[in-house]
């Protein structure tokens, strides 16, 4: 079980809080203004990093305030939490690494892993042997 700990109520359970999204996005001065493409940015487009991400959270199961969180998105590990209106906390960001502990590039898609050069040299000789796929 996921802890999430509300800077009102302490430490809870996941499952009382509710996603709320990318923290600090400025909202448009004047939305009519916008074009269907500037608002659909506005609307869709997110950072989506691998790594301290600083989100929103509502703490729905209990004291229903929302609250900012900086959290790395590589482990699920909650960084800090704050309240709305405050500036995130500065805070010594973790290596990245995937829940598995898989470096940065290769995060679970076989596709995009990085090899060592043993690994290389092992798949090349499957290769040569027709062994490859």
């Amino acid at each position: 079980m996921l802890i999430i700990t509300c800077p009102y109520c302490g430490p809870r359970e996941q499952s009382e809080f509710h996603y709320g999204g990318e923290a600090h996005i400025a909202r448009p001065a004047d939305p009519q203004a916008l074009t269907d493409g500037q608002w659909a940015e506005f609307v869709f487009m997110r950072s989506n990093v691998k790594g301290v991400f600083a989100e929103r959270w509502n703490h729905s199961s209990g004291c229903r305030k929302w609250f900012n969180a900086l959290r790395d998105t590589s482990t699920d590990r909650f960084l800090a939490v704050y309240e709305m209106g405050a500036k995130p906390p500065q805070i010594d960001a973790p290596e990245l690494r995937t829940p598995a502990g898989e470096p940065l590039i290769g995060s679970g898609n076989d596709e995009t892993k990085v090899m060592t050069e043993a690994e290389m040299t092992e798949a090349e000789m499957t290769e040569d042997l027709g062994g490859g796929s």
